[in-house]
């Protein structure tokens, strides 16, 4: 069955984590997660060594590699997409990038249940990076795109007025400049929770299953810088 390495150095915490799908048994997951900022270079292959080490895993036996793609801190992403890349190139396995965003709904979710959530990284410059999701079947539905925005601009997914929303990550720091309507639907905020690799490692199996991993070169970090405007899937 698949075995799948995830990392993330897209926030200031710095994360790996292995995820290794057994047939007719439990997923065995092994991740490692500090809070190491201005040091992801310097703590993230270690990180790789540790969990390869503690599932007994070596390299070649990994069938795919998977790394926050964004959106997040610019050099963070950039360390985690040019380390995974060497890895999936040099290893010859697919690389699958995952949404920073959808991988802290998916935490939120799993730790605290939580089923209807709105989360937000701050974007610095004055702006957040920002999508909201409904979690069914123990996954992240996106209800509105990834956008980045001014806080002032934030509005809550129409048509879901009576669901208790939650809000999770740094962008909720900037509490204080969100409208009020969106203060006034919001039933709880958790601003420190923190982008983890083990959530990556999730999605990143769910897509690789349905055959989503690409040559190692064709992935990109997602930046957001470049697109303003906050729609609804079609």
């Amino acid at each position: 069955m698949p075995t799948l390495l995830a990392l993330d150095a897209s926030s200031s915490a710095c994360s790996a984590a292995l995820l290794r799908r057994r047939e007719g048994a439990s997923d065995e997951l092994v991740a490692r997660f500090a809070m190491t900022p201005r040091e992801h270079t310097r703590r993230l292959l270690p990180m790789i060594d540790e969990v390869l080490a503690e599932a007994g895993v070596r390299p070649a036996e990994l069938d795919a590699v998977a790394y926050g793609r964004g959106p997040g801190s610019f050099t963070g992403l950039r360390i985690a997409a040019g380390t995974a890349q060497g890895l999936a190139y040099g290893l010859d396995r697919p690389l699958l990038g995952v949404s920073t965003l959808a991988a802290l709904a998916l935490g939120a979710h799993r730790r605290h249940h939580f089923r209807w959530l709105v989360t937000a990284l701050d974007a610095r410059m004055g702006e957040i990076y920002v999508a909201a999701w409904q979690c069914r079947n123990g996954l992240p539905e996106p209800l509105l795109e990834e956008a980045v925005m001014p806080p002032e601009r934030l509005r809550l997914p129409a048509g879901h007025d009576d669901h208790d929303w939650v809000g999770v990550g740094s962008g909720w720091g900037l509490w204080e400049q969100m409208p009020a309507e969106v203060q006034a639907g919001l039933g709880q905020r958790l601003p420190e929770l923190e982008v983890e690799a083990a959530d990556m490692a999730l999605l990143a199996m769910r897509d690789l299953e349905a055959g989503e991993g690409q040559p190692a070169h064709l992935v990109q970090p997602v930046y957001l810088r470049d697109q303003v405007a906050w729609k609804t899937p079609r």
